[in-house]
């Protein structure tokens, strides 16, 4: 049965409260106003060895309202569901914008805020795709079934310790602006993952092994039966975990590499989707995680990697958790490439930056993670696509001789301009002649990023593909965090520089 928007949120004076606040922003003479009212209710449950360790359950409910007047941005919160209070924050977003135009004038700028123009969106409504709001399952299935898992691991030979969290999301969002766009929205996601410790009570030596589950846009039924086998990933983990505690120490050199969707997602994460955030490429997004080595003047020029590379921004995709169907500027979603046949063909864009660069329409990149923060410039689903006929994971790793299977993420560091990197993983397989001969520990994959996609031989087919993601990504001063999706196929990469981790920490 499909849903509906929760009965208390449109209750609240929706409309009456957007009126009030985009009326005084025209009278005080706005160029433009947008008002956005939000529920974000996030809970999170977590247990150790099978027994609760800590809970949480928070509700953050207000609005704000942003202008452009006398070209500078204004922006203001409250929480006031009254019409006199909408109205008096509107206020206080003119008068900020004045303050930021003197400001902007006194540093000897003429650079004016310019929105790129996007069709009006009259009384929209969208809800993401799922079945069952996890907020509609009493708590103790909750932790029940966390426990039942823990337990299931615990009964296992070598595994000493479990920890379990699960974190759940329900977001509503009203947004209405004076060019006549009016939209609703109600999504759900959540993240439920589980690590298994062991400990060698002789050497005092341990390591981990996490689920591989991705976080998702998805409700409850994503926890019992539809979307993922976790039975099967919870059977798998002991014996794997078991298996690494006994591995060899990898020899640092080249090796060909055959990548998990479950690893693969982060290094797209990393590598492209924060290098192609247009406002990182054009250094407004400095302070925080750096700028871009995918600088504006190299689109349409830059090898980002082989031509078996198709990279898109997709706010569209099912079950993604930066999916919508209207960002915080009432643009509606797209798909778009980034990536075409390896060469850098697009980028993320808000309204701002797409009528600073000549670029046309935004392709809906804007969002603020609560209602009391600015939207800014944030990352959509980036997924690398599959090759249509492309071959199995196995038939991937048939093709190796001498090489690594990863699978999982686990640390990675980056540099400030999205280039030079390395990765770690949850596990990793030594490949000899085709077949994966045993796990190998402490084992980091090096490379700059346009090194590592150009290494990119082949890539696996739909069957293959993944959509992995996270729910922290941070960006902004103040700072704000947004889950995104990540999809690809696995894929095979030659000649990548393999280090040793526990070498590189003993220079």
């Amino acid at each position: 049965m499909p849903h509906s928007i929760d009965a208390a949120f449109t209750a609240l004076p929706l409309r009456a409260l957007a009126d009030a606040a985009l009326a005084r922003a025209r009278a005080l003479g706005s160029d433009h106003a947008d008002f956005r009212l939000e529920r974000v209710r996030s809970a999170s449950w977590r247990l150790r060895d099978a027994k609760p360790s800590g809970s949480s359950d928070l509700t953050d409910l207000g609005y704000a309202v942003r202008v452009v007047h006398g070209g500078a941005w204004g922006f203001a919160s409250g929480v006031d569901l009254t019409m006199d209070g909408a109205a008096r924050v509107a206020s206080q977003a003119v008068a900020m914008a004045k303050l930021s135009a003197k400001v902007i004038a006194a540093a000897g700028s003429d650079e004016r805020v310019e929105l790129a123009g996007e069709p009006v969106h009259a009384e929209k409504t969208w809800i993401s795709s799922y079945e069952i709001d996890p907020f509609d399952i009493p708590d103790a299935d909750k932790t029940g079934l966390l426990a039942d898992w823990s337990a299931r691991l615990l009964r296992a030979e070598g595994v000493a310790h479990v920890d379990a969290s699960l974190l759940t999301v329900h977001e509503n969002k009203f947004y209405a602006d004076t060019a006549g766009t009016v939209t609703t929205q109600q999504r759900v996601r959540l993240h439920p993952q589980l690590t298994a410790v062991a400990v060698d009570e002789t050497t005092g030596e341990f390591d981990s092994m996490r689920t591989i589950a991705p976080p998702v846009g998805r409700g409850w039924e994503y926890l019992t039966g539809t979307g993922w086998d976790w039975d099967a990933e919870l059977e798998r983990i002991p014996g794997l975990l078991a298996e690494k505690m006994r591995a060899p120490s990898v020899e640092a050199g080249t090796y060909d590499l055959v990548v998990d969707p479950s690893n693969l997602w982060l290094t797209i994460h990393e590598s492209i989707g924060h290098a192609t955030e247009l406002d990182r490429a054009l250094g407004y997004e400095a302070a925080y995680a750096g700028t871009s080595f995918a600088t504006f003047d190299q689109l349409g020029k830059l090898a980002y990697g082989s031509s078996i590379m198709n990279v898109t921004g997709d706010r569209t995709a099912e079950h993604g958790l930066a999916t919508i169907g209207y960002d915080d500027e009432g643009v509606e979603a797209q798909s778009w490439d980034l990536v075409k046949d390896g060469t850098l063909v697009g980028y993320q864009l808000d309204r701002r930056i797409a009528k600073l660069t000549g670029l046309g329409r935004s392709n809906g990149c804007a969002y603020a993670d609560s209602p009391s923060h600015v939207p800014v410039q944030r990352m959509a689903n980036v997924s690398l696509q599959p090759d249509p006929g492309g071959l199995s994971t196995e038939d991937l790793i048939g093709g190796v001789e001498r090489g690594i299977y990863v699978v999982g993420d686990r640390s990675w560091s980056i540099d400030m301009q999205r280039y030079n990197f390395q990765f770690t993983g949850q596990r990793f397989f030594r490949i000899e002649n085709g077949r994966l001969a045993g796990q190998l520990r402490d084992v980091a994959y090096q490379a700059t990023t346009t090194e590592f996609w150009g290494s990119m031989e082949k890539v696996g087919g739909p069957q293959t593909y993944v959509l992995g993601g996270a729910f922290n990504c941070g960006k902004a001063q103040p700072g704000q965090v947004a889950a995104v999706s990540h999809g690809c196929p696995s894929a095979l990469f030659r000649g990548v520089n393999i280090l040793n981790t526990t070498q590189e920490a003993g220079r």
